[in-house]
């Protein structure tokens, strides 16, 4: 099928959202802080909690995922993060492919993909890779690619 997909534009747009409100509620609060309410200063910081965790749940990340030169590229990385970004990379040939899982969540918005591979020792599944980020017609032509390859009809 030789397709290459990314959602690098998305990350982008994410990690500019979440910084930006962040910034936001960190400048209210510190505002009702210093105006002496505590209290909502409190609040404030538990909103932000709430957005942080939003984000953590959702495992919004940055894929590229290709099918070319008869291998599968699957790289990653988590879009929304403080600190180093861990970048992380899986590759192998498409015949060692023996299966991809893709389990879908809350109505189809959230979607992870497990690929398992057959080795000389036998059958190894990689960890679970979120596909959140992803467009929904690219999550589909992720799934089409990777089902063609397994021979499986959908």
């Amino acid at each position: 099928m030789l397709m290459v997909i990314k959602n690098k534009k998305k990350v982008v747009k994410l990690r500019r959202l979440f910084f930006l409100v962040s910034l936001v509620i960190a400048l209210v609060a510190l505002v009702l802080f210093l105006t002496d309410y505590t209290l909502y200063a409190i609040g404030m910081v538990g909103v932000f909690a709430l957005w942080f965790l939003f984000f953590q749940v959702a495992d919004y990340q940055y894929i590229e995922f290709s099918d070319d030169n008869e291998k599968i590229l699957l790289r990653y990385y988590k879009a929304i993060r403080f600190g180093k970004t861990d970048f992380h990379a899986i590759e192998f040939p498409q015949q060692l492919l023996y299966n991809a899982l893709f389990e879908h969540s809350m109505f189809g918005k959230m979607t992870d993909l497990t690929l398992v591979i057959r080795t000389k020792r036998g059958i190894a599944e990689y960890p679970s890779v979120s596909l959140s980020a992803l467009p929904f017609d690219d999550r589909k032509k992720v799934e089409a690619s990777l089902h063609k390859l397994l021979g499986v009809n959908v």
